[in-house]
């Protein structure tokens, strides 16, 4: 990929927006691309972060493998979002695997690019500490609905969620499933053969319609409703 391509993608992605055109130069220096086919491992639970990813296009997939050998998902990747900054900044190894879920290509920031500008740019100091945050908060959020919502509830608000990637259709909302339903079911600490029963008792209720990957919810509003009377 061209110095000048680097530097338009760069600049349009949100955690660099307000920097400068030298500031990007210089992030540019210490970028590199990668891609990934389906399926390839990018790192492996243990590795030492030498900088931080971000996805241009395609889906990673964060996770780590139980001791009994099952597969847990803690995160799912998407295009304009970026990983590993914690152990980055922490200087500790990965505590995850991770995977492409699609075909990816992926721009890998350098610690040391890293490091310089957040000692030039207190902006840039505090979006890398906000992009921390969020993920902190995802967990949060992760253990509360694990501890607080059950299976539908969780099926339910993942689905509601997931709007800014749909589509509107008469009134109604479809949305594609970022992975497959073992990957999905993982994400939300349950089993696949759970999510696909959510699902199928979804649809008998007329609340959405399912067709592989692709799911119409009918009503949104509807369906939010649904999940306040499941929760009582």
């Amino acid at each position: 990929m061209s110095r000048i391509k680097l530097k338009a993608i760069l600049s349009n992605i949100a955690l660099f927006r307000e920097l400068s055109a030298e500031d990007i130069e210089q992030l540019v220096l210490g970028t590199r691309e990668q891609h990934l086919v389906r399926g390839e491992l990018l790192f492996q639970k243990g590795s030492q972060p030498q900088g931080f990813y971000i996805v241009v296009h395609g889906q990673i997939k964060l996770a780590f493998s139980t001791p009994q050998g099952a597969e847990k998902v803690i995160d799912i990747v998407r295009a304009g979002q970026s990983f590993g900054e914690a152990a980055m900044f922490l200087d500790t190894p990965y505590l995850v695997y991770t995977q492409a879920i699609t075909d990816t290509l992926l721009l890998h920031i350098s610690k040391s690019a890293v490091f310089e500008e957040i000692e030039k740019s207190s902006l840039f100091a505090r979006r890398m500490l906000a992009g921390v945050c969020r993920r902190l908060h995802g967990i949060v959020r992760d253990v509360e609905a694990y501890s607080l919502h059950s299976g539908t509830e969780r099926v339910i608000g993942y689905l509601l969620t997931q709007d800014r990637d749909g589509e509107e259709n008469g009134g109604g909302l479809r949305v594609r499933l970022p992975a497959s339903k073992h990957v999905i079911a993982s994400r939300l600490n349950i089993s696949p053969e759970t999510f696909s029963r959510i699902l199928h008792e979804l649809s008998a209720a007329d609340l959405l319609s399912v067709n592989g990957r692709e799911i119409l919810v009918h009503d949104p509003a509807r369906l939010r409703n649904y999940s306040v009377a499941v929760s009582r």
